[in-house]
C-alpha cells in the first residue's frame, strides 16, 4: 500500500473512533436505517450519473491507486537514456523488438522503428495523453459527485428523521433518542465525503499528474531521439520535468 495513503486512513479513522470512544458509548454511533440511507442514496444516484462500467472502472483504479508503489520518473528518464543508446549504437529498427510494460512506449518504439515522420508520431502519442487524460478525469469525477452526494443523503436522512420524530412529539421521552438518530445521517453523509470519497478523488488526480508527466517523459524522449538522437541533450530535456533536488545526475542514469 502507498505510505502516505495508509498513515492517512489509519490516524483519520484511528482518530475519529477514538473520540468515540472517549467522548461515550459507541452504539450511539451505530444506526442501520441512517447507514442504509447515505450508502443506498449515495450508490444509487452515483449508478443514475455515471455508465456501472464507468463506476467498476473507479473503485479499480482507487485499489490499484492505494495498493501500488509510484512510479519514479527517474527510472522512465533513465529508460529514454537507455533506448537512445540502442539506436545510436544498433539503429533505430532495434527499438521495434523492445520489450516493455508499457504500452505508450512500445507505441512510440514502434513508430520510430517504422519510420514515421516526426508529425505522425507526435499526433499519434499526443492523442494518447490526452485520451488518458479524459479517461482519467472520468474515474477522478466519480469519487467526486460521492463526495458531494452522500453528505446531501445524510442531510435527507436527517429531514426523515425528524419528521418521525415530529410525529411523536406527545412522548417528550422520544425526542432525544430520536433527534440523535436523525443527525446520526448527516455524521455518516460527512465523515464519508471528507474522509473517503474526496481523499480518494484528491489521491487519484495525483496519481493522473505523475503518470502524464511519465508520459510526457517518453513523448519528448522519442522526439529526442528521433531528432537529436545524443544522450546528453535527451537527459537535459527529460530531467527538466522533475524537481532538481530529485533528480538524479546522467552518470547514474547510465548504470540504473
Amino acid at each position: 500500500m502507498d505510505f502516505a495513503s495508509f498513515i492517512g486512513i489509519l490516524s483519520g479513522v484511528g482518530l475519529i473512533v477514538g473520540a468515540i470512544f472517549l467522548g461515550g458509548d459507541v452504539y450511539n454511533f451505530v444506526n442501520v436505517p441512517s447507514l442504509m440511507i447515505v450508502l443506498g442514496g449515495t450508490t444509487a444516484t452515483t449508478l443514475l450519473t455515471f455508465q456501472f462500467k464507468d463506476v467498476a472502472n473507479a473503485f479499480r483504479a482507487a485499489y490499484f491507486v492505494f495498493t501500488q508503489e509510484k512510479e519514479d520518473p527517474n527510472q522512465m528518464v533513465a529508460t529514454m537514456i537507455r533506448l537512445c543508446h540502442i539506436s545510436r549504437r544498433q539503429g533505430i529498427l532495434e527499438l521495434g523488438d523492445i520489450k516493455t510494460k508499457s504500452r505508450f512506449l512500445k507505441k512510440a518504439c514502434d513508430l520510430i522503428a517504422d519510420g514515421s515522420s516526426e508529425e505522425v508520431i507526435r499526433q499519434a502519442l499526443r492523442t494518447e495523453i490526452d485520451s488518458l487524460k479524459m479517461r482519467h478525469y472520468v474515474v477522478q469525477d466519480v469519487f467526486r459527485k460521492m463526495g458531494t452526494y452522500s453528505p446531501a443523503f445524510g442531510m435527507l436522512g436527517t429531514l426523515i428523521g425528524l419528521i418521525q420524530m415530529l410525529s411523536k412529539m406527545h412522548d417528550p421521552s422520544t425526542i432525544g433518542p430520536a433527534m440523535a438518530v436523525a443527525l446520526l445521517t448527516t455524521f455518516y453523509g460527512s465523515l464519508l465525503s471528507t474522509m473517503f470519497f474526496l481523499p480518494i478523488a484528491g489521491k487519484l488526480r495525483a496519481r493522473t499528474v505523475l503518470e502524464v508527466i511519465n508520459l510526457e517523459i517518453m513523448f519528448e524522449g522519442a522526439i529526442s531521439i528521433l531528432e537529436v538522437n545524443n544522450p546528453l541533450i535527451v537527459y537535459e530535456k527529460l530531467s527538466s520535468y522533475i524537481p532538481a533536488r530529485l533528480r538524479k545526475p546522467l552518470a547514474a542514469m547510465r548504470t540504473a
